[in-house]
């Protein structure tokens, strides 16, 4: 039978090897390269073929004055509380000084811009 600090220094000697190769171990696995999948190719999709716009004149185009804006050039310098009362029969816009003003384009709606003190200040189509 082994002395009992025969067994403890067996025990550590056991100890530090066996910590030695797990670290050595964990280090290896570490290494190893990750493992990867084959990406997964898309399904093709045929291309969607662009209707082209019909009924809007001058939407592909730049046509001057499609809105006839150049009717009201007398309401320039105008306060914007006039607009009504111009007799306007088609579509307009007001676009107030720094207001929000949607993007969607009409080349025969009249759009009235208005400066700071709600002036008239510029007539355009859009």
């Amino acid at each position: 039978m082994m002395p009992a600090t025969e067994i403890l220094v067996l025990d550590d000697w056991l100890m530090t090897r066996a910590l030695i190769a797990s670290t050595v171990l964990a280090m290896l696995a570490a290494c190893a390269p990750a493992y990867q999948t084959e990406p997964a190719m898309a399904p093709e999709v045929a291309p969607v073929p662009l209707m082209p716009v019909d009924g809007i004149s001058g939407l592909e185009t730049r046509e001057p004055d499609a809105c006839k804006a150049g009717n009201y050039t007398s309401a320039l310098g105008q306060p914007g509380s006039i607009i009504p009362t111009l007799g306007v029969t088609r579509d307009y816009r007001v676009a107030e000084y720094r207001g929000i003003e949607p993007q969607e384009y009409d080349p025969l709606r009249i759009v009235f811009r208005l400066d700071a003190a709600g002036n008239i200040y510029n007539i355009d189509c859009g």
